[in-house]
C-alpha cells in the first residue's frame, strides 16, 4: 500500500468520528434521555480506557519477555513503566489541574447584604451562571474529544506501521474496524452536553480534535517505528478517560435514572466491544 493510499484511507478512518457529532444539536427532551445519552458515552470511554490499557500493557510485557529471555534491557523496561506512569499522571491529574485553573476564581452569586441589589441583578445574575455552566459543558466535551484523539493517535500508528511493512490486508481490515468504532465516538463526545446545543463550527472543531490524530497517527506511523512513542501515547488517553468519566459520572448523579444510567452504559461498553471484533476477526 503506498503511502499516498495509506494517508487517505487513514484520513477516512479517522473522519468517520464526525458521523456521531451531529446529535449534540438535538433538542433532548428530559432528564432520562440527557442520562441515557452520557452515560452511553461513559460506556464507550470505557471500553476505549480497557483497550488503550490492554495495548500499553502489552508493550511492557513484550519488553519484559525480553528482560526474562536475556534479549532485552531492564533499563528500556523500566523507561517504559515510568513512561507509562508519567502519561497516566499526566492524563489523569494533569488535566484535573487544568480544568481547575480553567475555572473562574470569583463565579457570580446571587444574593448578600443588600436584597434589594440581589433582586434588581437576579435576570443577569442567572444568565451569567448559566452562560459559566454551558462553557463548561462545552470545554468537558472538547476534554473527551482531546482524549479520544489521543488514542485515535494510536490507532493511526497501528494502520501506518501495518501499512509500511506490507501487511496490506491488515491494514485494510484495521481502517474498516477503526473507521467503524470511530464513528461510535462520536456519541461519546456530545452525550455528557446535555441540554447545551453545540454550533456546528464547534461541532467542527470537536471532530477535528477527536478524528483528526487518527490520520497524523498514520503519517507518523508510517514513517516512523517508535513502542515509547506509543505507550506514552495510550497511558495519556487513560488517564484522561479516566479524569473524563469521573466529571460526568458526578455530574449525572444530580439527575437521578441510576438504573437507566447503568444500562446505557452496559449498552455503549458493549457497542465498543462489537466494533472492536471487527478488527480483532481481521488479525489486528
Amino acid at each position: 500500500m503506498s503511502f499516498a493510499e495509506t494517508v487517505g484511507l487513514g484520513a477516512l478512518a479517522g473522519f468517520t468520528i464526525f458521523i456521531g457529532l451531529p446529535a449534540g444539536r438535538l433538542r433532548l427532551l428530559g432528564t432520562r434521555a440527557r442520562v441515557a445519552l452520557a452515560m452511553f458515552s461513559v460506556g464507550i470511554l470505557a471500553f476505549i480506557f480497557v483497550d488503550v490499557l490492554s495495548s500499553g500493557l502489552g508493550i511492557i510485557h513484550t519488553a519484559l519477555d525480553h528482560v526474562k529471555n536475556h534479549t532485552g534491557s531492564v533499563g528500556y523496561l523500566i523507561l517504559l513503566v515510568v513512561l507509562l506512569a508519567g502519561g497516566f499522571l499526566i492524563g489523569s491529574s494533569g488535566l484535573a489541574g487544568l480544568e481547575r485553573r480553567l475555572r473562574p476564581r470569583n463565579p457570580p452569586m446571587a444574593g448578600g447584604a443588600n436584597a434589594a441589589a440581589a433582586t434588581a441583578s437576579e435576570t443577569e445574575t442567572l444568565a451569567n451562571e448559566l452562560d459559566l455552566a454551558r462553557r463548561r459543558a462545552l470545554r468537558m466535551c472538547l476534554t473527551i474529544a482531546g482524549a479520544i484523539g489521543v488514542h485515535n493517535f494510536g490507532e493511526g500508528l497501528a494502520i501506518g506501521v501495518s501499512a509500511r511493512a506490507g501487511a496490506v490486508s491488515l491494514a485494510t481490515v484495521l481502517i474498516i474496524g477503526f473507521a467503524l468504532h470511530n464513528a461510535t465516538e462520536g456519541f461519546g463526545i456530545v452525550g455528557p452536553l446535555g441540554g447545551v446545543k453545540p454550533s456546528w463550527g464547534w461541532l467542527g472543531l470537536a471532530g477535528l480534535v477527536g478524528g483528526g490524530p487518527t490520520f497524523l497517527g498514520t503519517l507518523v506511523g508510517y514513517s516512523v517505528t517508535s513502542h515509547p512513542l506509543e505507550l506514552t501515547f495510550y497511558a495519556a488517553a487513560g488517564g484522561a478517560i479516566i479524569y473524563v468519566i469521573g466529571e460526568i459520572w458526578n455530574g449525572m448523579r444530580r439527575y437521578g435514572h441510576r438504573e437507566l444510567g447503568l444500562l446505557m452504559l452496559s449498552a455503549g461498553f458493549l457497542l465498543g466491544v462489537v466494533t472492536d471484533l471487527v478488527i480483532t476477526y481481521g488479525g489486528g
